[in-house]
């Protein structure tokens, strides 16, 4: 559980990292750099969504895990990242709509 946890913070955090660095591009005005960054973002997203879905579906499955607190914050960390991952999209996609309008 240890080892699946850090597993998606680990990709939940390059998700993150990805994600802010998508923002300064669009900021600059590097909208084909921000739009590669998203999908790497959205990429580690799917790396960490996958680990937390194997748990989930080995637990269903009847397999017991014992409740951990660090996966409670990987999956925390993932669900708050994916909102920002979103948050992220429009905020590119402001950027973007007022660079058409100069």
């Amino acid at each position: 559980m240890i080892q699946a946890a850090m597993n998606v913070i680990l990709h939940a955090g390059d998700a993150r990292i990805k994600a802010e660095e998508a923002i300064e591009a669009a900021k600059e005005k590097e909208f084909d750099k921000a739009d590669a960054l998203l999908i790497e973002a959205h990429d580690q997203i799917v790396e960490a969504h996958a680990t937390q879905t194997e748990i989930i579906q080995s637990e269903a499955a009847g397999e017991k895990h014992e409740i951990n607190l660090l996966f409670i914050h990987a999956q925390d960390t993932l669900m708050t990242i994916m909102s920002e991952l979103k948050m992220s999209r429009q905020i590119i996609d402001l950027y973007k709509a007022l660079e058409q309008r100069s």
